[in-house]
């Protein structure tokens, strides 16, 4: 099976592509500034505003399987309407979809929601995604909308670099204790995406991990695993702060979870042995 990885060289599109590869796919990825690392993928060059690059790239590659794990911030023209021109592209050329989604298209009034849950985003960052999860189900019903939260793993996420630098006193900042989220590790959210790809699972999913902890908690887990002074991390509310966002957002994965063989694992199971 040929797999494209939309967003290859970010750090998930990194794991999908391991894993991928290890699974005998054929894989080709896409990068917007500078192609990733990964020697097993071919890479090409997309910028999802570009409806005419992305269906050539389609058409040489014919992938069976297309994983959308880009990213785009809160540029709509990238983050919402890119998904939909795949999607469309996707339709075209007979190709399955699943598009990862985040738990920022939620306010966190409700704290916990699983799958039926309605968005309702408070930034421009979560609105463009919970545009584009609309906009990719009105094309491709049949598509997975993968939705998911913080993604750690492999002291290579921006959490786990910042944990490092926050400890080392080289990085201005804190780790608030307020901002609760259910951190994901990358190698089982790679493997859960594409396991639910092989299946002929649709619509809305939620793959987070099973614990719910603050970036302060989150931090000390990691600073402890990784051999780290946790007393030397600087901690704040970000209720105090001028981050836009919502401050408690908890994915419930158990509707997902009952599908897959892959574990969702907690971060404090995951943060017990070495990264």
């Amino acid at each position: 099976m040929t797999t494209l990885v939309i967003g290859g060289s970010g750090f998930l599109g990194t794991e999908l592509i391991r894993q991928a590869t290890a699974a005998g796919h054929t894989t080709a990825a896409t990068y917007a500034t500078s192609p990733g690392d990964a020697s097993q993928a071919l890479w090409y060059p997309l910028d999802l505003r570009d409806a005419g690059r992305l269906d050539a790239i389609m058409a040489e590659v014919r992938p069976r399987l297309v994983i959308n794990a880009s990213s785009g911030g809160a540029d709509r023209a990238v983050t919402a309407e890119g998904p939909v021109r795949l999607a469309m592209a996707t339709a075209k050329h007979g190709s399955r979809l699943v598009h990862v989604s985040s738990d920022a298209v939620f306010s966190g009034a409700q704290v916990h929601y699983d799958e039926t849950c309605v968005p309702d985003p408070i930034t421009p960052y979560g609105a463009a995604k919970a545009a584009a999860e609309t906009g990719v189900l009105a094309v491709r019903p049949e598509a997975v909308v993968a939705r998911t939260s913080l993604i750690i793993g492999h002291r290579r996420s921006e959490h786990e670099r910042a944990v490092h630098e926050l400890a080392a006193g080289t990085r201005d900042g804190v780790l608030f204790t307020d901002d609760i989220r259910c951190p994901v590790h990358v190698a089982d959210l790679a493997a859960a995406l594409l396991e639910l790809a092989s299946h002929d699972a649709a619509g809305i999913h939620h793959l987070a991990g099973a614990d719910a902890l603050s970036r302060y908690e989150l931090g000390v887990l990691i600073a402890r695993r990784d051999g780290l002074e946790a007393s030397r991390l600087p901690t704040g509310l970000r209720a105090h702060s001028t981050l836009p966002g919502a401050l408690d957002v908890r994915l419930d994965s158990r509707a997902t979870q009952r599908k897959l063989n892959t574990p969702l694992r907690g971060v404090r199971q995951f943060c017990m042995t070495p990264a």
